[in-house]
């Protein structure tokens, strides 16, 4: 499956903030500067799985329903993920 490059660059940037919050660490950063941090990054890893689940669903159900699985198990997985994802 092809990913969107602005998915690739999401991930990058989180990567990016990531490598951050280990600066502030290693700085000894007050804790609620890295909370925060924390808190950025785990928002835009949920945003991120939402792109990736919006961009790619109907190509994941369209790949199910060919491989011969019913449409109500399609569906079902379909809002599991979602619902997961959140």
């Amino acid at each position: 499956m092809e990913y969107d490059k602005a998915i690739i660059n999401r991930l990058k940037r989180i990567e990016g903030q990531v490598r951050g919050v280990l600066g502030m660490l290693e700085e000894g950063k007050d804790c609620r500067e890295i909370v925060t941090q924390l808190t950025a990054i785990r928002t835009a890893v949920d945003r991120t799985a939402g792109a990736v689940i919006g961009d790619n669903l109907e190509h994941c159900i369209q790949e199910e329903l060919a491989k011969g699985n019913s449409t109500e198990q399609v569906i079902k997985e379909a809002v599991e993920l979602l619902v997961k994802s959140r």
